[in-house]
């Protein structure tokens, strides 16, 4: 990395701030694609038979889990005590996917009036806030002030109430009945903390871990939670072999998992769809020689990725912003040859930036593909009409939307899934590219195109585990030191409205910045509040907005486009997203806008800006991984400022601090499905 230095020579650039597309349909999409989900998770459940695979004699809390499940599927209260353990049950073979007609884009239907003026009773008499009412009648149903009043330890279910809120709610309506030992606690404890934990990665959870989160959450009898939270069908139980029997006569070793019902049921129709494209044979819709022909004609690393696309329904293919040329190449020859080939992003600056690289039409968002917004609509079966899909930034692909798109693909088809992989995984729960990574269930095509210039190979670097020391002539690289938290706001502003722009000619509208969160001394919060008294002041006329503010939006949980305010109505607040208008409710806005002019790490991921200015106070220590840092350093095209303020910790990170371990089960159920499995 480059001397300590602020860019001083100044030179012009262009204007490069990439489209978005159409953000209206983008929004449509997201809820339709959202909808398809409840509609296969219904689906997958009433396809369930039979007893939960078992490969062992369990003994202790493992058995006891084992039991209730199965006391359960039969109807019963799961026993306190061990049963006899029936025969291992064979795995089903993957279904033939069940075709939909296109939906049509509707909104969540608002819960009625009456039932939020009901919960709104409960919730006061709880000593809750009433803001919660609505909220809490869309997370409960019409029944939602009775369900609260039975158990008010339901007020969990609700985003952001934590346990002790609601044990606080529980007490003021129950009085002397709710106790931590309570077994409406327990229960709802336990599906609290699973979806926690889907909120940081995981599918499912090991028991062990499950058990000691709820004895930190002061349950006293935390097996027994979860023996009631399966019981109610409030959670599943799952046991995988683990490893190989030692001998004949010994047992092969299990871990036993629960997991909540969406993502468990997402992961195993993930395997089933993925299992059914490996093990059909790629639609001869192009002859052997004009695929060969195709790939002569390219380059490395894209020849082999044509050539593994042409015989297999799977492809996994890795690599930085420059490997993006050969999912490019192949989308390029399946044109050619009359193929229908889409691509898809996670988000409309993804598909201009791809777009821009590919001949003719054929690139969507993943929601807009799966709503029928964007894309070739589907088949009179519902399967996507396409041969090709190639999916981009794959790493952010969770289990859900995974699974959706296995299944909307026709039998035949190729999946092509193209990504990075030392960036973030996704938002949602699973790490669906990096387990296919390990499974090494299909061809894995790695690029050999590395990102160009200081920035590539700084980031090149880092993937690897190592900071380098990189020469940056023009400036490419430029680290920052500060003392404290108040230095690195002061060097961040100076950075955006006068260096970056007087030395390197980017303007403060092209340059993004990335801090580790949205609290603390340099989280997203205060960056934004300097950022605007500085670049475009104002008395926030409109829920803290004015005309000008940089925005970023959030359509849905865990996804970010970023826009800029043009003005507000009685409808709402108004933004302009690459030139088209949006419009945000205003009981939306407060949950959906945020000030835009600095972003994390995870907001910014899919997307890139000619400069970036990532901010390290000290306070981030904590949050520092290899893949944060990767992810924040490679959001730049042309220039990345470093607000430096954690010594050697980033040297520490880089080297030392690997991406999280998820819980997922998408290996084990996707490996007696492959060839070969049963030899």
């Amino acid at each position: 990395m480059s001397t300590p230095e602020t860019p001083e020579e100044p030179r012009s650039a262009d204007d490069g701030t990439p489209a978005e597309g159409a953000q209206v349909s983008e929004a449509e999409a997201e809820l339709a694609a959202q909808r398809l989900e409840r509609e296969r998770i219904e689906r997958r459940k009433a396809e369930r038979q039979g007893p939960i695979e078992a490969g062992a004699k369990l003994s202790g809390t493992a058995a006891d889990l084992l039991a209730a499940v199965r006391a359960v599927e039969s109807g019963e209260k799961p026993p306190a005590t061990v049963f006899e353990e029936a025969r291992p049950a064979p795995r089903r073979p993957a279904p033939e996917p069940m075709r939909r007609a296109p939906v049509v884009p509707e909104g969540p239907a608002a819960p009625a009036e009456g039932t939020v003026g009901e919960v709104r009773e409960v919730l006061t008499r709880g000593g809750a806030p009433a803001a919660l009412a609505a909220p809490a009648a869309a997370a409960l149903g019409e029944d939602a002030a009775d369900l609260l009043r039975e158990d008010p330890w339901q007020l969990l279910r609700v985003p952001g109430v934590r346990p002790e809120q609601a044990d606080g709610f529980a007490r003021a309506l129950l009085g002397g009945e709710a106790g931590p030992d309570d077994e409406r606690r327990g229960r709802a404890l336990t599906v609290w903390l699973l979806e926690q934990a889907a909120a940081a990665g995981h599918t499912v959870l090991e028991t062990a871990a499950l058990t000691d989160a709820l004895g930190r959450q002061g349950v006293p009898g935390p097996e027994d939670a979860v023996r009631n939270a399966i019981a109610e069908g409030d959670v599943l139980v799952f046991q995988d072999a683990v490893g190989e029997a030692v001998g004949e006569d010994e047992e092969q070793p299990v871990r036993v998992l629960v997991g909540l019902e969406r993502c468990a049921l997402a992961e195993e129709s993930l395997a089933d769809g993925l299992a059914r494209l490996i093990n059909s044979a790629p639609k001869q819709d192009g002859a052997a020689e004009e695929w060969e022909r195709a790939a002569s004609a390219a380059e490395g690393s894209a020849a082999d990725l044509i050539r593994a696309a042409s015989g297999h329904g799977l492809v996994l293919h890795t690599g930085g912003e420059a490997a993006l040329a050969e999912p490019a190449a192949l989308l390029n020859a399946a044109h050619g040859m009359g193929l229908r080939a889409w691509a898809a992003t996670h988000s409309p600056v993804g598909r201009e930036r791809f777009a821009s690289r590919v001949d003719g039409p054929g690139v969507a968002t993943v929601a807009g593909l799966l709503s029928g917004a964007e894309g070739p609509g589907r088949d009179p079966e519902g399967a996507l009409a396409v041969d090709l899909l190639v999916v981009l930034d794959a790493p952010q692909l969770d289990v859900e939307t995974a699974a959706l798109l296995s299944e909307s693909l026709p039998d035949g088809a190729r999946l092509v899934l193209s990504g990075d992989p030392a960036v973030l995984w996704s938002v949602g729960p699973g790490r669906v590219f990096a387990d296919l990574l390990a499974a090494r269930a299909c061809p894995q095509i790695a690029s050999r195109r590395p990102d160009p210039g200081p920035l590539g190979e700084l980031v090149s670097g880092i993937g690897v585990g190592e900071l380098l020391q990189v020469e940056a002539p023009e400036k490419e690289v430029v680290i920052v030191p500060v003392r404290d938290a108040g230095e690195a706001v002061h060097r961040t502003v100076q950075l955006v409205a006068d260096s970056v722009p007087r030395a390197l000619g980017v303007p403060a509208e092209e340059t993004q910045v990335i801090t580790p969160g949205h609290g603390g001394a340099v989280g997203t919060r205060v960056l934004n509040a300097a950022l605007k008294e500085r670049l475009n002041p104002g008395p926030g006329r409109f829920a803290g907005f004015d005309p000008g503010d940089r925005v970023a939006w959030s359509p849905a949980p865990g996804r970010t486009l970023p826009g800029r305010v043009v003005g507000a109505d009685g409808q709402g607040l108004r933004l302009d997203c690459a030139g088209e208008t949006v419009v945000v409710p205003r009981d939306r806005v407060e949950q959906t806008v945020r000030h835009g002019w600095a972003l994390t790490a995870h907001q910014a991921v899919g997307a890139r800006w000619p400069a970036a200015v990532v901010v390290l106070p000290g306070d981030a220590v904590p949050a520092l991984s290899r893949p944060w840092i990767y992810t924040a350093f490679s959001r730049a095209d042309r220039h990345l400022s470093v607000v430096h303020g954690v010594d050697q910790a980033l040297q520490r990170a880089v080297a030392e601090v690997p991406a999280k371990p998820r819980t997922t089960r998408l290996p084990v159920l996707l490996a007696p499905q492959l060839p070969g499995a049963a030899e």
